[in-house]
């Protein structure tokens, strides 16, 4: 059950949480909301799957007010029911706001929802995993600036806006023992410094609601058990107005979920399809090594199942775009949408801390917040 947090507090007001980082040194926050002028806008740099540059034009999107005075104008402005709902989703590198809810967001755009996808990290320690593209110099030499194209080109497939938060990508550290992480690198940013920068983010963009990964990062890499402990100490200190003077007037966000992605579930629903429709699964040696898999992994305690299956095609045209992350063969994509709208047309989540009342199981993130918000 998620952990329905007692607090006196209005959707914009303050409350004392339970636990508080308190204020202490900034970090320095990079990035705006991206927001082309016009749909005629060309972003140039960003490499397709089979190796070419991709230049195809994209739509303008809403962006929240993250940066200037409207900002601040906003921040001020109290919340009502002709205010829409946000969302603010924490992920630790681009692609990852694709395999993890991309569905679930690009849904709340269409209904109006102010979506805002923010990235810890800009990658760029990440890998070459598209064949493709692996052993070509220019792109290793020019990996972050490719990287933030992808993402943009993302960004636009979902709808959403973004926002890098400013750190530098850690890496997956292999070998026995470890190799220690690289000075400087987001995971060894002093806690209280990160939080800080997204405490004000939080300020500024004033979502009702925030998604992020479990205590284990969804896996165990270090920037992803990073940017949950960031998230949830963000989502504690925003709404304390003793919390990091300086960074905006305080706002609650009023439900925190960790995203859930290949549960076991899922994977016996995907291999079992491609099986009856003879179809070659890539899941067998998966599901015969699940226990060995999981092992690293903490279960997840699914509360929220959210029907998506319209949206499909826009999570797989978001995660294409990061072209030099993703094999457009792989395993991902093995399983025909039609087939995935029949036997697992969901993506699911796991309330993690809520100040709202709500039933479980949900059908909605924003399920006791919609009542809130009509009710202010």
């Amino acid at each position: 059950m998620p952990e329905v947090l007692e607090r006196n507090t209005g959707l914009g007001g303050s409350a004392k949480p339970d636990a508080r980082v308190s204020s202490g040194s900034s970090g320095e926050a990079s990035g705006e909301a991206s927001r082309p002028a016009n749909p005629a806008v060309r972003v140039v740099g960003a490499i397709g799957n089979n190796g070419g540059v991709s230049d195809a034009p994209v739509s303008p999107i809403p962006a929240p007010p993250v940066n200037g005075s409207s900002a601040r104008q906003a921040a001020a402005a109290p919340a009502g029911s002709d205010q829409p709902l946000r969302l603010m989703c924490v992920h630790a590198h681009p692609d990852d706001e694709s395999s993890k809810g991309a569905a679930t967001m690009a849904r709340y755009v269409d209904e109006g929802v102010e979506v805002l996808v923010v990235s810890c990290t800009a990658g760029e320690r990440g890998d070459v995993l598209n064949p493709a593209l692996k052993g070509r110099p220019e792109i290793e030499e020019n990996i972050r600036e490719i990287r933030r194209a992808e993402m943009a080109q993302a960004q636009r497939a979902l709808g959403v806006a973004h926002h890098w938060l400013g750190y530098v990508d850690s890496g997956l550290p292999e070998g026995d023992p470890l190799p220690p992480l690289p000075e400087g690198c987001f995971a060894l940013v002093p806690l209280e410094e990160s939080t800080r920068t997204l405490v004000e983010l939080v300020r500024r963009f004033r979502p009702h609601v925030m998604t992020t990964y479990n205590e284990k990062g969804g896996y165990p890499h270090p920037d992803h058990i990073r940017c949950h402990e960031v998230s949830v100490a963000a989502f504690e200190a925003a709404g304390d107005p003793e919390a990091f003077p300086g960074t905006g007037d305080p706002w609650q966000p009023l439900k925190l979920y960790y995203d859930v992605t290949f549960t076991k579930e899922r994977v016996e629903a995907f291999h079992n399809a491609l099986v009856e429709h003879g179809i070659e699964s890539p899941y067998s040696e998966w599901l015969a090594n699940w226990e060995e898999r999981a092992a690293s992994m903490r279960a997840p305690k699914v509360t929220t199942t959210i029907y998506c299956a319209d949206h499909f095609e826009r999570r797989d045209a978001a995660l294409l775009a990061h072209a030099t992350q993703v094999d457009p063969q792989g395993w991902f994509f093995k399983v025909p949408l039609d087939v995935q709208r029949e036997v697992f047309p969901w993506e699911q989540f796991e309330l993690a801390r809520s100040l709202v009342d709500t039933d479980i199981p949900e059908d909605d993130l924003f399920a006791g917040v919609r009542e809130r918000v009509r009710a202010t």
